[in-house]
């Protein structure tokens, strides 16, 4: 059931950008190309708001920052729902397919608590 809820909100946010896109006549400019670039530069200023901070927690950005990370946040995700909207990936699926594969390559009795990427441990 958690999948036919994720699915809905993964639907009606694509709507969404749809709806917003076309208001503006944008489509024109979402190329994969020119939506992969934007998508990185907004999470180049997500990452911005952690650069200097020890942890990155909550409780050290505070709240007015926290919603403009929060603001960042939705950038990253409306570029990638377009982008996969272009290429008609099913993002839920490739989360599902994806995992599989990061089940197979860290599998959790092995890796538990250890941060090495997966080469570093096969040895």
């Amino acid at each position: 059931m958690a999948n036919d809820s994720a699915f809905g909100d993964l639907a009606r946010l694509r709507a969404m950008v749809r709806e917003f896109v076309d208001e503006r006549d944008w489509d024109q400019f979402h190329t994969p190309k020119n939506l992969a670039c934007a998508m990185t530069v907004e999470a180049a200023e997500l990452l911005e708001h952690f650069q200097w901070l020890q942890h990155g927690r909550a409780e050290e950005l505070g709240p007015s920052k926290l919603v403009e990370v929060r603001h960042e946040m939705a950038d990253v995700l409306v570029y990638l729902v377009r982008l996969a909207d272009k290429l008609d990936v099913d993002l839920l699926a490739a989360v599902q397919e994806k995992m599989v594969l990061n089940r197979a390559k860290y599998p959790a009795e092995q890796v538990r608590g250890d941060a090495r990427k997966y080469y570093e441990y096969k040895s």
